[in-house]
């Protein structure tokens, strides 16, 4: 059974939108994915040996992900079946495990299954599938515009292929736009047609590597004019039917990661121009503004820290305004701090310390405070349990004295390594004067 039944060439189709009439008839036909898909690669020789295995087809969306599906459908002799996600139950996955299994032992008939959007199945969902998944009842081919190493379960993950298709480039879409014009079956190729560079570039500029985009406005921009003569479209009619530009962002999948990712790395190699590009790509995208605030926090401290003490207070003052303000205008305060931030000396010193100190603690003895460390702020402290006998204060002695800090099992202990970058430079020649000046340190008043 193929439930992508249909006839590109009935006279039905032709009242379909021009996206759905030009989809890929055959594998020569995808454009933009060349490296899963040239003659030779293996992909393409398990679709035209019908021997697929198990896949996972992940990709933004319009790049030719139900296509791909569409034409094996076609061309295989497999029983094929298609589930949407979004409207499959528990129940619906066992009752095609269950045909499935039959076809196979009375038929010799394998079974494809493809569900659309398969990110949005459940846990629950997945452990029906991974049974008959693993045991060969059916080959699955999934399509999922989200990173499957969060969305898809390690063990369902483990048993398919992942296959990764590219969003489409500026050549793709030219292309594609080329073989509407020119198609005089399936596209609008009977109509004399013509775009010139800029509408063209405009459209592909829209598209943001999607064909169904870059198709949609081909297609309403030959609905809203008069096709009874011949038609040239310039950019001024392309900007009539669009709007801003459209992003590909997700606030909980994976361009959320990677774009915070991209902004932070670019923050930490002082590059200003890429990181104020990265943070006006979120902001386009509908990003939280103050999950962008937190994360330049975090950042000071973590990647500046005492390089520059101003850069924490002064990303916590751009969260605290952003908070305040709102959008559109918190734009400019997180732009502030992060060009503040790209252009400061680093040094990731702090974190280093205070993990590298957790760990020893993780991994050492029982740490007891040290007597003469200890609380004395009740006046029996010292007499009963010997706290603060013994210690030293500092203020007596000129600001610093030497004497141990550490419980006797740590003692010697390094976990602060000041860098040769911006205030931190000043803070190494302190301690480094500390510790060749500490013997001709003079006691003041003597020991507390």
């Amino acid at each position: 059974m193929n439930l992508f039944d249909y006839t590109l060439g009935n006279q039905g189709d032709q009242h379909k939108p021009l996206a759905f009439r030009m989809r890929p008839r055959n594998l020569d036909e995808i454009v933009g994915q060349e490296h899963l898909l040239s003659k030779g690669s293996v992909l393409r020789r398990l679709i035209e040996q019908d021997a697929l295995t198990s896949m996972i087809l992940y990709g933004p969306p319009g790049v030719g992900k139900t296509s791909l599906a569409r034409i094996i459908a076609e061309h295989t002799k497999t029983a094929f079946l298609q589930l949407q996600a979004v409207a499959a139950g528990v129940n619906d996955i066992r009752k095609i495990g269950s045909d499935a299994a039959q076809r196979l032992k009375y038929y010799q008939q394998k079974t494809i299954l493809f569900v659309d959007e398969v990110h949005r199945f459940n846990k629950s969902q997945q452990d029906v599938l991974l049974p008959i998944v693993e045991e060969g009842t059916v080959i699955l081919i999934g399509a999922t515009t989200e990173n499957p190493l969060y969305e898809i379960n390690a063990a369902l993950l483990s048993r398919v292929k992942l296959y990764v298709l590219k969003s489409l480039d500026e050549a793709a879409i030219n292309t594609i736009i080329d073989r509407a014009l020119l198609d005089t079956e399936r596209g609008l190729g009977k109509y004399q047609i013509s775009l010139d560079d800029k509408a063209r570039q405009l459209i592909i500029t829209h598209a943001k590597g999607d064909a169904r985009i870059a198709l949609n406005i081909l297609e309403t921009l030959v609905n809203s004019s008069d096709i009874s003569r011949p038609l040239e479209l310039t950019a001024a009619d392309v900007a009539m039917v669009v709007d801003r530009p459209r992003l590909q962002y997700d606030k909980k999948g994976d361009l959320h990661y990677d774009s915070i990712s991209a902004f932070i790395k670019s923050i930490r190699g002082s590059d200003p121009d890429a990181a104020v590009f990265w943070l006006a790509y979120m902001l386009e995208g509908g990003e939280d503004p103050l999950y962008i605030a937190r994360r330049l926090v975090v950042h000071a401290a973590e990647d500046i820290g005492l390089a520059d003490p101003h850069a924490l207070p002064l990303a916590q003052a751009a969260a605290a305004a952003v908070e305040f303000i709102g959008m559109p205008e918190a734009r400019i305060p997180l732009a502030e701090a992060t060009l503040y931030l790209a252009t400061a000396p680093k040094s990731n010193s702090s974190v280093v310390a205070i993990d590298k100190a957790m760990a020893s603690i993780r991994q050492g003895p029982a740490v007891k405070v040290p007597a003469h460390l200890g609380d004395t702020s009740h006046s029996k402290a010292s007499a009963y349990f010997g706290k603060g006998r013994g210690y030293k204060y500092p203020h007596d002695y000129g600001g610093y004295v030497e004497q141990d800090y550490l419980p006797p099992e740590y003692l010697g202990s390094k976990y602060y390594h000041p860098g040769e970058n911006g205030h931190e430079k000043a803070i190494k020649e302190f301690l480094n004067n500390l510790l060749q000046g500490k013997s001709s340190k003079k006691p003041q008043k003597g020991e507390i």
